[in-house]
């Protein structure tokens, strides 16, 4: 059974569709799905997906693309949602939380130091409620890991990993996995390719980023959890060995970084949901 660690159900490119893509997903082997919040806006919309499907689970946090409009509120709200959700079993890590250097104007004053300010108090509250992260880390590896440094969190998934394998062994000293999606099955994908072969099998995990990241076959249509046994059949190709294996040793791992999937029963029936 597959476990898809970071899927975007919650999008709206996704609406009138969730819960039917879920269930189908569950019917593909997909055995556990981590939604992560971007915003405030979504605490509550992820919260409730997680629970209208036993095989779904949550994590809180903001996305650096959304700092531009967050508040101090929004990390108050946060940290209230933190402190009652401990007793959710639902509730498995702080994410998508991070940064992003790629956007240009993200990258410069005041925006960056904003990100920064926003990323530093997210890693706290993972190290006060003992959670790992789930890490939006675009062209700002090296100073992803200098705050990861200060500030210790019981790991995390470094999501959508594209660094080089000096900052992945980083990331692994720390307890951290990394993370593949749909972008190394594009074949211009040299780097990523080599990283999903040659990287420890008990160093990664595999995720969607649904609705976005899409692999090849998709020809940037919107992606889903449905593509991931398809992700990881690619994956476990590159490195050689049966798609079972890559699928029993990813879920371990992801069970592994995220204690509290072990909440999720792998043997269910398809949840029973309101119509999206």
């Amino acid at each position: 059974m597959w476990t898809d660690t970071h899927c975007h159900l919650e999008a709206p490119e996704l609406a009138g569709q969730r819960d039917a893509i879920a269930r189908r997903a569950k019917a593909m082997q997909v055995s556990r799905i981590v939604i992560p919040a971007v915003d405030r806006q979504g605490f509550t919309q992820v919260r409730e997906l997680a629970h209208r499907h036993p095989h779904c689970a949550y994590a809180l946090g903001i996305h650096p693309l959304y700092i531009a409009d967050a508040t101090e509120d929004d990390l108050k709200q946060m940290r209230a949602l933190l402190q009652t959700g401990m007793a959710d079993p639902k509730l498995v890590g702080i994410g998508e939380i991070g940064l992003d250097f790629y956007v240009p104007e993200l990258r410069t004053s005041p925006l960056r130091e904003k990100q920064e300010y926003f990323y530093i108090e997210q890693l706290k509250m993972a190290r006060d409620f003992a959670l790992p992260v789930l890490l939006h880390s675009r062209r700002c590896v090296d100073v992803i890991l200098k705050h990861l440094r200060r500030i210790k969190t019981p790991g995390g998934i470094a999501h959508a990993f594209n660094g080089s394998f000096q900052q992945a062994e980083a990331f692994i000293k720390m307890g951290f996995m990394l993370s593949f999606c749909g972008t190394f099955t594009y074949a211009r994908a040299q780097h990523l390719r080599k990283l999903a072969a040659e990287l420890p099998i008990d160093a990664i995990v595999i995720e969607t980023d649904a609705p976005d990241l899409p692999p090849a076959w998709l020809d940037k249509r919107p992606n889903t959890p449905e593509e991931l046994p398809k992700i990881g059949a690619e994956l476990a190709a590159l490195r050689g060995i049966t798609p079972e294996l890559l699928a029993d040793a990813t879920t371990q791992n992801a069970i592994k970084v995220m204690p509290r999937l072990q909440n999720l029963p792998l043997e269910i029936a398809c949840g029973q949901a309101s119509p999206d």
